[in-house]
């Protein structure tokens, strides 16, 4: 936990306050989400797998916007 906030403060020297807040929510989201369908046997059903490509694209879409 404490390396994602000392990531975040390095991403804030080269990017904008909303950019970067908005990927590491995202970075976030996606982990979590992984996490829970590999260690608590979540069903990775296609709606979750569509969703997931969703946020990395608004990750992405952010990224190029900046």
């Amino acid at each position: 936990m404490g390396l994602s906030f000392w990531l975040l403060g390095i991403a804030l020297k080269t990017l904008p306050l909303g950019v970067a807040y908005g990927v590491w929510v995202g970075i976030g989201a996606i982990g979590t989400a992984i996490a829970s369908i590999y260690l608590f046997n979540e069903p990775a059903t296609l709606i979750k797998l569509i969703s997931l490509l969703l946020i990395v694209a608004g990750i992405a879409g952010l990224k190029f916007a900046a």
